[in-house]
This record gives C-alpha cells, sequence and structure tokens, in this order.
C-alpha cells in the first residue's frame, strides 16, 4: 500500500519544482482489471515514474467486487456496489497533492456513472479530469453528469481534438480548462520481428472482443481478398470483453467462425484469444503488414489501438469514425466506410499489394508518432499537473 502523511500534515499543494517529488493519485479502473481504461491507467503511472521530474503515483482503483489481490501502488479500492466507500476514496485522494481522475461512464456505479459526483465533490486537492469518451448525443442525466465532473475539475483533458470540440460545442463547460492530451503509445515504436517474417501477409486486428467491434466486416472482406497469392492470414487477437463474455460467452466469436466457414475463408481467419500483455501484443504487430479497425461505432472520439497502430508505424485501415478521421487525415491510413467489407477488401488490397503506398503511409505516421508515444505524454501531464497546482495556489 502506498504510504502518505496524513492530509492534516499538508499544507498547500506543492508545484513540480519543489524540493519534494510531486504526489499524483490516480482514480479509475486499474491492473489486475484487464480493459483499456486499466492499461491506459498503468502505462501513464510508469511514464510518469520514468519521467524526469520526480513524481510519485499511487492508484485508488475502482473495483465492481473483491477480486485479486492489488498491486501495492494501489491505497485504496472503491467498489462501485457500496455508496460507504465514496469518503474512504476521497480522503486517499486527498493525501496527494493532485488527483487524476479517468472518466467513462462505466466505471463507476450509480446511474451513468454518478458516483464520480459524490468523490469530486469530497475532495480538496485540485483535480484533472481525463475523459475517455464524450458522446454527441449523451441523455440528459449522461449530459448533466458530464457538466458535473467538467465542473468540478481543475483542468480538463480529452484524447482527441474531436472529442475537446464535441465537448465545448455539445455541453455547457468552460472551454479554457480543457486541453488535449493523446492517449499514448509504448516508446520506441515498430520494434524489429524476431525470427523469419511470415510467409503470409498478416492483417491484424487487436483488443478486447464483442459485438461493435466490426470484425465480421474484416471477415466478409476476406472472400475479395481470395484471388492475392499469397492470400492474406487475418489474425483476431485478444479475449472477449469480461462484461460480453459474462453475458453472451463467446457467442460472437463463433459467429465470425461460423461466418467464416460458410464463406470459404475459414483457412485465412485465425484468432489468438487470451490477455495481451505489452510484450505479446508488440511482437504482433511487429508481424503485422497492416492494422484493420473495422469498428461500428460512429462516436468513437478516441482509441488506444489507433494510437498504438500509428506509432508503431504500421500502415492502418479503419472505418471512419471521428478520432480515427482526425488522427489519420495527412494519410497515415486509409478510411473506410463502416460496414462496406468491398471497401475494405479495396483498401487492404492496395496496402498489401503496392509497397509504395504502404511506405506513404508509414512515412506519414512517422511525423507523427513521436508525439504519441508515452514519454511526451507524461511529459504533458507533468506541465497540465504543474499548471493546475499553480492556479490552485495562486487562488488560495
Amino acid at each position: 500500500m502506498v504510504s502518505l502523511a496524513p492530509p492534516h500534515q499538508r499544507a498547500h499543494p506543492v508545484q513540480s519544482g519543489a524540493s519534494r517529488p510531486i504526489r499524483i493519485g490516480l482514480l479509475g479502473t486499474y491492473p489486475p482489471t484487464q480493459c483499456g481504461l486499466a492499461s491506459f491507467a498503468a502505462a501513464l503511472r510508469d511514464s510518469l515514474l520514468a519521467h524526469a521530474s520526480p513524481a510519485e503515483v499511487g492508484v485508488v482503483r475502482m473495483v465492481e467486487e473483491a477480486d485479486s489481490p492489488a498491486r501495492s501502488e494501489v491505497s485504496f479500492g472503491l467498489r462501485t456496489d457500496r455508496p460507504q466507500d465514496v469518503d474512504a476514496a476521497a480522503a486517499h485522494l486527498d493525501r496527494f497533492d493532485v488527483a487524476i481522475v479517468q472518466h467513462e461512464y462505466g466505471i463507476f456505479g450509480g446511474r451513468d456513472g454518478d458516483q464520480v459526483l459524490k468523490v469530486l465533490d469530497r475532495l480538496t486537492v485540485p483535480v484533472i479530469a481525463v475523459l475517455h469518451t464524450v458522446l454527441s448525443a449523451p441523455t440528459p442525466h449522461q449530459k448533466r453528469v458530464m457538466e458535473q465532473v467538467v465542473a468540478a475539475a481543475d483542468t480538463v483533458v480529452t484524447l482527441s481534438v474531436t472529442g475537446r470540440l464535441r465537448l465545448c460545442a455539445g455541453y455547457h463547460v468552460d472551454p479554457r480548462k480543457v486541453v488535449v492530451i493523446p492517449h499514448g503509445a509504448w516508446p520506441g515504436g515498430r520494434p524489429e520481428p524476431v525470427g523469419a517474417r511470415p510467409s503470409r501477409p498478416i492483417v491484424l486486428t487487436w483488443g478486447l472482443l464483442g459485438p461493435g467491434k466490426g470484425v465480421e466486416w474484416g471477415v466478409a472482406a476476406l472472400a475479395r481478398l481470395q484471388v492475392m497469392d499469397p492470400r492474406p492470414l487475418y489474425v483476431v487477437a485478444g479475449q472477449t470483453h469480461p462484461r460480453v463474455l459474462a453475458r453472451d460467452g463467446e457467442q460472437y466469436r463463433d459467429s465470425l467462425r461460423r461466418q467464416a466457414t460458410a464463406a470459404g475463408v475459414a483457412d485465412m481467419l485465425q484468432f489468438r484469444p487470451g490477455y495481451l500483455d505489452a510484450a505479446t501484443l508488440r511482437t504482433l504487430v511487429a508481424d503485422a503488414d497492416v492494422v484493420l479497425l473495422p469498428y461500428d461505432s460512429h462516436e468513437q472520439v478516441t482509441s488506444g489501438v489507433l494510437i498504438e497502430a500509428v506509432a508503431s508505424l504500421t500502415p492502418v485501415v479503419s472505418t471512419a469514425f471521428p478520432h480515427a478521421r482526425e488522427l489519420l487525415a495527412d494519410g497515415a491510413g486509409a478510411l473506410v466506410p463502416h460496414a462496406d467489407p468491398e471497401a475494405i477488401a479495396i483498401a487492404l488490397r492496395r496496402v498489401l499489394a503496392e509497397p509504395a503506398h504502404a511506405v506513404a503511409m508509414v512515412a506519414s505516421a512517422a511525423r507523427i508518432a513521436p508525439t504519441l508515444r508515452w514519454p511526451a505524454i507524461a511529459d504533458q501531464y507533468l506541465r497540465v499537473v504543474d499548471s493546475t497546482l499553480s492556479r490552485h495556489v495562486q487562488a488560495a
């Protein structure tokens, strides 16, 4: 557990240039929970600790029920079903100099995750809210929750320009407190493949699997790629989303297998189920010729998979969801319409059969990749922490 001085021994929050390390508390999901937000929080913490500026980073972890033992950096587990945990969670976060709160409607308890508002109401340290979802058409209650999160925060981070524009245009918020910091990708770029390259071109989709990922459109595109020699292999990597698994089992994955068999492309589809740690994922990406994001969502304003793919300098074919339109605008990937296997097949064939086209995508990605990697992202967060604390001290 994290050992910190109790709140009454702490004076006003210090700036990051002070003699002792800045102390940052993270609130959100966190490993061993297996989800995108948990991976984001762990990567952010690791990157802040690795930064040249000294920092101590602890975690208040969101949990749905008692589960596996927490890591040593976790000082408290906030249960979504225990209203009495709110005071304790706020007390733990108040022991830090600043709290970074990951916001996603589904990770907190209450209606539309409004449990987070109770925590924010009790905090006395400055708050940086990181918004992982900004809906274009929220329900009235979802809109109210988001506006209250933004109002309670000293600084608000969106993970894309699209997210900031949508927030400022569709919600009653103060745009002066909203900044953009990208999601973050592993440092170092595209790893070198280990051993011989695969004999067949590899199309890769990865992440938690479930309806809405649009993998069926990728499978449907395979029938249009059978004429290629050698025929590409579509690798779908990752475990089924825990909530989907609990509700439906492996129905979605099984439906994809049946679809591939019926279309005569079963030998072109390969599942690599299971949780993808960083080392496994990097090996998969090193072997991939193109990353496919066939998502159904028209709402998604941030995608960690998209960021990782671009930062690894791997060509991308993606449906035109908002974050993809923003990040791929300068040529780092190809945009295709939603639910259009013909367009997906054409885009994939061009990447795989026209080397100059793939090289141009990589060159475009290389221009923006350094700004997307975690060391650069940690630097931006520490700058935001410093400015947030400065304003808080001046207002005190």
